[in-house]
């Protein structure tokens, strides 16, 4: 490590089970590729010369504060894509962090929340002129009525769900 560069306290948030074995030599690649993010984040903070610590979160935020107060981190990087397995509590462990007043990487709670609700953040960036998709939001058990300006192939999609969760050949709409 070079003299300009401190060494770090980083904990390193992870979803219940995704942390790797001490022995990733042992690894299939297979197994390898379901660790890769973590694995490549771990070893590069030490391969930096900062000391990481792996911590598992799943449906306690006690941990977290346990390891702020006595490990006390520089920095929190935050792997969690859900808490209490459902992907909509990201934001609240982001919360928690800013609480705590500990540095963290990622989005902060309001942007998760925008991000989270697709009708929304099209609404917004249309607003400042920032060119979307043409879509419309369809409620479930209400009647469906295409707006003239949606023309065929539609897809339909979740409005809370990230990347493509859900999408499937049944997902595209070619008529009324």
């Amino acid at each position: 490590m070079s003299p300009s560069r401190r060494k770090l306290r980083v904990l390193v948030l992870i979803g219940r089970g995704y942390t790797p074995p001490d022995d990733i030599d042992a690894l299939s690649e297979q197994e390898r590729h379901e660790y890769k993010t973590e694995i490549d984040i771990l070893g590069t903070l030490k391969a930096l010369g900062h000391e990481a610590r792996p911590l598992e979160v799943h449906e306690e935020l006690a941990p977290i504060r346990r390891e702020v107060e006595e490990w006390k981190p520089h920095v929190v990087v935050n792997l969690l894509e859900a808490f209490f397995d459902l992907r909509e509590f990201d934001q609240h462990v982001v919360s928690y962090l800013e609480l705590l007043r500990v540095p963290y990487t990622g989005c902060n709670p309001r942007g998760l929340v925008l991000a989270r609700d697709k009708s929304l953040a099209k609404k917004i960036l249309t607003y400042h002129r920032i060119p979307v998709p043409k879509f419309d939001v369809v409620h479930q058990g209400r009647r469906v009525r295409r707006p003239k300006a949606l023309g065929f192939p539609l897809i339909v999609k979740s409005l809370t769900e990230e990347k493509s969760v859900g999408i499937s050949q049944a997902s595209v709409v070619r008529s009324d």
